[in-house]
């Protein structure tokens, strides 16, 4: 699921744990810098398969899911 992925991504590039990221959790909170937001987006994209090119700015985790799963057209492992 995207959101696992999603996930371990952010905990390897933040010093949450990954358990405790959620649909919820806000961008802001992660402490990510602009820098930090590009090299993720660059390892989703390797992730998942699809290019992955933000028009507009994500506020949770859940917004970041919701976007990858319509790119690829739904939920994939």
């Amino acid at each position: 699921m995207i959101l696992e992925k999603l996930a371990k991504l952010l905990a390897e590039h933040t010093d949450i744990e990954a358990s405790s990221i959620t649909m919820d959790t806000p961008f802001d909170s992660l402490g990510l810098d602009s820098l930090d937001t590009v090299e993720l987006l660059m390892e989703l994209e390797e992730e998942v398969g699809v290019p992955l090119e933000l028009q507009e700015k994500v506020d949770t985790v859940g917004d970041l899911v919701r976007f990858i799963e319509d790119k690829i057209g739904g939920s994939h492992e």
